[in-house]
Parts: C-alpha cells; structure tokens; sequence
C-alpha cells in the first residue's frame, strides 16, 4: 500500500534539511499496510536509507524495559505497589527537596517509598541531569555520574540514591532516569543481566535479530549516522554530524552501562514488531490483563505530562509504559486511547487501538524529536488512509 501524502510530508522535511533520512512503516494488528526509506543513512558518503538500517533507539528503549517489568509482575515476582527499596537497598529512605531549595542539601525525609508504579509512570521524584542543566539538581546529577558508560546499573543506584527527589513520590510527573532504576529491578528480581533478559523474553519471542545495546562488529556498518542541527533555531535547515553523541562510541562499544531508558539500537523492522505486538494485544509478551496497563491512562485524575520548558500537556496521561492520548485536541491529529513515545534522536512511534493501526518513524537527528514532522507525518497518515 502507497501513502503518497506521507511520503511527499517526508520529502518535504528532507528538502528542507530537518532530516538526513526517514523510514517509516504502517501496520494493523495482523497486516503490515506498507513501508519505505526516504533520503539517507549516510549523506556524507552518499549511503542511502535502506530498511536493514539501524538506528539509536534512545529514549524508545523504555517501552522495551517496561514491557520487561510487566512481564515480571505477571509472574508475581513483584507488585506495582512495592517499595523500590525492597529490592533495590540504594534506594531506601530517600531524601525531598523542599519548595523552593537553591541548594540540594536543603530537603526533608521522603514521607512516602518511591514505589514501582512511580518509576513506571515517572512519578517518582527523579530527574535527568540534562534537561534542566543549570538546575542545581540536574548539576548534582552529572557531578554524581549518574548515568555514566562505565558504570554498571547497581553502581548507578549507588549514584541516585545519594541525591534528593523533586517531590514526594506519586504528587507529580517529570521526565527521568525512572525507566534505568526499573532496568536494575529487572535485574535483581530476574537475576539476569539486562540485555540477556531483553534477549531471552522480549526480542526473541518476537524475532527480534537487530536489536542490541552495543552493535556488534558486523553490523556496525549498518548504523546509520547521527546528525544535529542549530539547538536555538532547530527548524533552520542545515545538519552536521553527531556520532560523537552522547559519547564517543556510544552504541558501537561494550561498556558497563546498560541504560533501560535509552541504550538501544534497533532497527524498523525489530522495533516494529514491538509496537506491532502490543496493538494486537500483547502476545506473545503479555496478556490481555496487562495490556491495560499499557493502555489506559495510570496518573491521577487531574495530572499531565510535561516536559521541561514546554507547557503542561493537557489531555495527554501516562500509562505503565508510555503516554496515552485522553482528550482529543483539534487539529492535532492524535486519536482518543492512541500510545506513544519518541527517542532523542526523533525516532516515534504510536499504536491506537480504537482504530487498530499503528506505525514506527525512524530517523537520526539529536534533540530533533520536537520537530513538527511527526505531527505532520500523522496528520498525512489518517488522510491516506482516509482517502481509501
């Protein structure tokens, strides 16, 4: 199936130099409607996009460590209302900034355990060292090396456990390192590693061959370039390269660190499959039961996303994985129960079960993920497939 609309918004974007390449592909639950590769994986050396391309999943990794984590309490290893501290020591007896603190020391003993539906629904107080960077949380992060390469998922706990909350778990929401300390939990509830428990019971049950935290060797070739364009005015056109990002080497050397919120590579076809899995209802990685927690809203009546320096996300709430639309927005074309999520280097992804579809964007720009081609490429999407 053609989705001319889609591709001529796509090759808008790319003749504009907002993106280097793009793949995308649509699907129903048990059909796959179409695919294609537009511009390239390598502009520098002519190289272009191809659909055994990979790419840094970034933040689009969390729905992976999600899924993990509800595959465990499916098994009753543990429950979504157990204190992290349980299983993670580090953890235990936290700290609150107060109202207002300039400094991180000036906080109060957490009333309430950060609890496993607060890192699933980043509820729990957490931050990320880079969102806010001249935060004197966000400075205490980087200066603790929270999330370091050469640091191993317990040393990390080690790390935040040392630092103080935002808020009192569960009275707000903001983006964080939550999704890392649900990849140590799968770790010691699992007793595996998190990349061999991603192997054993996420990407194998979906044949999922090209997804990896450290690409390997032989498939190096095949990861497309990073690029970034101006961070102050991003939709002037013009791109440089970025494979530096967020450290040299990242993605291509073994290290330590193996980030749940945004350490893979992945390519469309694996990802696909994912997303593909969870809007046919969620075999052969969950059960029905649990897939509503993967669909429906988690966050208290009242509570919204959002994210640094932008304006509270009104209608958009969190489910156990990712954000779910629950008030439709005109002339945004985002449908009442859809899922989704976005990585740092703008790959995006969504499943709407009302209307059984579903689709993976995959493309390589850093910071780009605010870029108005995703809304654009929805709104061209349902007019495709509208015109049929």
């Amino acid at each position: 199936m053609d989705f001319p609309a889609v591709d001529a918004a796509l090759q808008a974007v790319l003749a504009g130099e907002q993106l280097a390449g793009v793949s995308y592909q649509v699907f129903r639950a048990r059909e796959v409607l179409g695919r294609k590769c537009l511009g390239w994986a390598d502009r520098e050396a002519a190289i272009p996009l191809r659909e055994d391309h990979l790419f840094r999943a970034f933040s689009n990794t969390k729905l992976v460590t999600s899924c993990a984590a509800l595959q465990l309490h499916e098994q009753g290893r543990f429950g979504l209302d157990d204190p992290v501290g349980e299983y993670i020591p580090a953890l235990k007896n936290l700290r609150v900034l107060r109202p207002g603190a300039s400094s991180i020391d000036d906080t109060v003993p957490a009333r309430e355990p950060v609890r496993v539906r607060h890192l699933l629904t980043h509820t729990a107080g957490f931050t990320y060292g880079f969102t806010q960077p001249d935060a004197p949380i966000a400075k205490a992060y980087n200066q603790a090396r929270v999330l370091h390469p050469t640091r191993d998922l317990a040393q990390m706990m080690e790390a935040l456990g040392g630092l103080p909350l935002l808020f009192e778990p569960g009275t707000d929401w903001n983006y964080s390192v939550a999704t890392d300390v649900v990849g140590r939990l799968v770790e010691v509830v699992s007793g595996q590693r998190l990349d061999d428990y991603f192997r054993e019971h996420i990407f194998a049950p979906l044949g999922m061959r090209d997804t990896f935290f450290h690409v390997p060797p032989d498939r190096q070739e095949r990861l497309a370039a990073l690029y970034i364009g101006s961070i102050k005015e991003p939709l002037r056109p013009g791109l440089r390269r970025a494979d530096h990002l967020p450290y040299e080497g990242a993605y291509l050397t073994s290290v330590p660190f193996l980030g749940g919120g945004g350490g893979l590579a992945t390519s469309l076809a694996d990802y696909s499959a994912l997303v593909q899995a969870l809007l046919h209802g969620g075999a052969p990685l969950l059960r029905p039961e649990t897939m509503a927690l993967v669909t429906r809203n988690q966050l208290p009546p009242g509570m919204w996303i959002q994210f640094p320096g932008q304006p509270l996300q009104v209608g958009r709430g969190h489910s156990l994985a990712a954000a779910v639309v629950m008030q439709e927005t005109p002339g945004v074309s985002l449908v009442e129960g859809q899922v989704y999520w976005g990585g740092l280097a703008a790959t995006k992804w969504f499943f709407s079960p009302r209307e059984d579809l579903g689709a993976v964007l995959m493309t390589q720009r850093y910071m780009g993920s605010d870029l108005p081609f995703w809304p654009e490429f929805l709104r061209a999407l349902r007019s495709d497939l509208g015109s049929r």
